[in-house]
C-alpha cells in the first residue's frame, strides 16, 4: 500500500519546525513508519545545495539561479528518499516542498507564476503531496521570531518580502482547497498540533 505524503508550509517563523516533531510523533503512534524531512536538504547532495541557498554571503544570487537550485535539491530528495519511502508504505512528513518555491520565488521574488509552476513540475518529478498544511501567523510576529537569532539569506529579505510570501500561500489554499489547508498557528503548541492532526485525519494517518 502506498504511503502518505504530508508537507508543512508557511512563512519563516510560523512554527513549522516546532510542529514537525509532535506531528511526526502522532503519526508514528498509529504504528506507521514516519520519514521526517526538510527542504532544501534531506540527502547529502541536497544539503550541499541548502548551504549555498541560505548562505548570506551569496546575496548576489539571481532569482532564476535560486529557483533552479531549489528544484535540483528537490529532485534528488524525491528520487533518493521520498519515492522509496512512499513505495514501502511510510508516512513522509516534509518541512517545505514545492509550495514554498511558489510562495517564495513567485510570490516573494516576483518570478512569473507559470515559470515557477513548470519548474516545480520538473523538480518534484511529478510528485504532489497528499495534504499540505500551511501554518499561518501574523507576518510581523512570524518575522520577529524568525530573525531573533540572526537571519539567513532568505530571512534577510525583510518583512515586506515575508508578507508577499504569506499572500502567495493564501492564494494556493484558495486554488487547491482539497490539498492545501490553512492552519491557525497562534496559541499554545499543543493547540496548533491538534489543528494539524484534525486536518490530516481523513488521510488514514492512524
Amino acid at each position: 500500500m502506498r504511503g502518505i505524503f504530508i508537507t508543512l508550509e508557511g512563512a519563516d517563523g510560523c512554527g513549522k519546525t516546532t510542529q514537525a516533531g509532535p506531528l511526526a510523533d502522532a503519526l508514528a503512534a498509529g504504528g506507521r513508519e514516519v520519514v521526517r524531512l526538510r527542504e532544501p536538504g534531506g540527502t547529502p547532495i541536497s544539503e550541499k545545495v541548502r548551504a549555498l541557498l541560505l548562505d548570506p554571503a551569496n546575496a548576489a544570487m539571481a532569482a532564476e539561479c535560486e529557483l533552479m537550485l531549489y528544484e535540483a535539491s528537490r529532485a534528488q530528495l524525491v528520487r533518493e528518499v521520498i519515492e522509496p519511502a512512499l513505495a514501502r508504505g511510510a508516512a513522509v512528513l516534509c518541512d517545505r516542498f514545492y509550495d514554498s518555491t511558489y510562495a517564495y520565488q513567485a510570490g516573494g521574488r516576483g518570478l512569473p507564476d507559470e515559470l515557477v509552476r513548470r519548474a516545480n513540475a520538473l523538480g518534484s518529478c511529478g510528485l504532489a503531496p497528499d495534504r499540505t498544511l500551511v501554518l499561518d501567523l501574523d507576518p510581523e510576529l512570524a518575522y520577529a521570531r524568525a530573525t531573533a537569532g540572526g537571519a539567513d539569506r532568505m530571512e534577510a529579505e525583510g518583512l515586506a518580502f515575508q508578507r508577499r510570501v504569506r499572500d502567495a500561500y493564501l492564494r494556493l489554499a484558495a486554488e487547491e482547497p482539497d490539498r492545501v489547508r490553512v492552519i491557525d498557528a497562534s496559541g499554545e503548541r499543543d493547540e496548533v498540533t491538534a489543528r494539524l492532526l484534525a486536518a490530516v485525519a481523513d488521510l488514514g494517518t492512524a
